[in-house]
């Protein structure tokens, strides 16, 4: 279960700088935070959600955790834009035994997004090697 505030570096920013939300709004399977500092005009929001389809060993539960950021655009100072990035989890849970292999895929998913070749350092910056593709448009 989720803490109604998240604010013992569940998140950080990317100079590793601990980023505070607190609870908005939970629902049965979605909550979702709002920055602590947000401004109203310029919303900072991080939201988790579950939704489970099919039955038996065919059933799979889609979980998302997403960021929507909005900033003012720095080309003319006005027009209010929004960052969004997410992570969707798809996962085969009525034919799953153990959590195992859902822990192996979001293992490499971070690696490959958080780190440079052998290193084992997180980055938090941007600079590994599956953010700068994300980031640049990069293959």
């Amino acid at each position: 279960m989720l803490a109604l505030t998240l604010n013992t570096n569940e998140v950080k920013d990317r100079s590793a700088a601990e980023v505070e939300f607190q609870s908005l709004d939970k629902q049965a399977r979605s909550h979702e935070y709002a920055l602590i500092t947000e401004a109203p005009s310029l919303p900072h929001r991080l939201k988790i959600s579950h939704l489970e389809s099919g039955k038996g060993t065919k059933r799979r539960r889609r979980s998302v955790i997403r960021v929507d950021k909005t900033t003012i655009s720095p080309v003319d100072s006005v027009t209010p834009i929004v960052h969004s990035a997410y992570v969707v989890l798809d996962l085969p849970v009525g034919g799953m035994s153990t959590t195992d292999e859902a822990k192996n895929v979001l293992a490499e998913l971070t690696s490959f997004i958080s780190t440079l070749g052998g290193t084992a350092t997180l980055l938090y910056d941007g600079s590994g090697t599956g953010a700068a593709a994300l980031i640049t448009g990069g293959l």
